[in-house]
């Protein structure tokens, strides 16, 4: 797809207009309900939908195709990420009136960290094209490895962070609480950050852990930087929202580990198809419509396993208490 340096700017503009109202509406810490994550939700991928039907309709077929098909990728990608989340609000102690500025503001830090690392990829890519056989052997281990620990079925383990975020912690010093929306406060003539700064920190350093999987998996569907970028763009923009909508129901999504294994794996193949395709060796590659219909296909197929395996779950667990009871009575 031909992008222009002007299309470039009218698209980072209108993203920065999107996350300054998203940031207007939300600006006021407050609860979030429900009803109004699920509003805002619909908002974000009805958004998504319009600029890949833009894409398809003043690009191309093949561009649309590979925008929905990276955006689908991405936000599966991102679900993950939520029980990442979780755990850091809790470990923070995070009050649940201030956790959506921590996600709006962890998000913004991943989006501008993810750009870096889409730059620079595309640059890589530009120059190496043997690099898709790195990125689909990481791609291929990378699903093993979520497959391994699915299997594994290892307790929840608590957050731990990173040495780059304790380092910032040493060197600013870190209040005892939470003060508003401040981030930073003056304690004993020493300038130091609150708690709710570092959760930002610790918000979006740890996104740009888990991009070290997604972006070599958007780049297995396109190698093109605009594509990539506003793909990323869109599927974090609307992850605020869908953490307030969804938390509760992560638990009952017990297969998506094993549906992200598959999907990660399939690019991973079909990266390694098409660095044999560049490389001369005639082989077949995969189509963004096979690519699409894999994706979609793959996580309706793990939604409705989960479902029915929490609901089975949630049956027994019920008549085991029932028992319980009866034996005590």
């Amino acid at each position: 797809m031909d992008v222009s340096m002007t299309l470039w700017v009218l698209t980072i503009l209108g993203l920065s207009a999107l996350i300054a109202v998203d940031f207007f509406i939300g600006r006021k810490p407050h609860d979030v309900s429900i009803k109004e994550a699920g509003i805002w939700t619909v908002v974000w991928i009805a958004l998504a939908a319009l600029f890949g039907i833009g894409v398809t309709i003043w690009g191309s077929g093949q561009a649309g195709g590979e925008f929905f098909a990276g955006f689908i990728t991405e936000k599966s990608l991102s679900v993950d990420n939520l029980f990442v989340f979780i755990l850091i609000m809790a470990k923070f102690s995070v009050p649940t009136h201030l956790q959506q500025r921590v996600l709006l503001f962890g998000v913004l830090i991943a989006l501008v960290l993810r750009a870096i690392f889409i730059a620079a990829g595309a640059a890589i890519i530009s120059s190496f094209s043997w690099v898709f056989y790195l990125f689909g052997a990481f791609l291929i281990y990378t699903a093993w490895k979520l497959i391994k620990e699915a299997l594994a079925d290892d307790e929840e383990e608590d957050f731990e962070e990173n040495r780059l975020l304790k380092s910032v912690e040493k060197k600013f010093g870190v209040a005892d609480r939470y003060h508003g929306t401040k981030l930073f406060i003056q304690q004993h003539g020493k300038k130091v950050m609150t708690p709710l700064l570092v959760v930002m920190l610790a918000i979006g350093m740890t996104d740009v852990l888990f991009a070290m999987d997604s972006i070599p998996a958007i780049f297995g569907l396109t190698q093109d930087p605009y594509i990539v970028f506003t793909a990323n763009a869109f599927a974090l923009m609307g992850l605020r929202q869908l953490y307030f909508l969804i938390g509760g129901l992560l638990k009952k999504l017990v297969h998506l580990s094993y549906g992200l294994s598959v999907i990660l794996g399939f690019i991973g193949v079909k990266l390694i198809l098409h660095a044999l395709h560049e490389s001369g060796v005639h082989v077949p590659e995969i189509s963004i419509p096979v690519s699409l219909a894999v994706i979609c296909g793959v996580l309706i197929i793990t939604t409705i396993t989960s479902l029915i395996a929490s609901k089975k779950q949630a049956e027994r667990d019920a008549a085991e208490e029932a028992q319980k009871d009866s034996i005590e009575a």
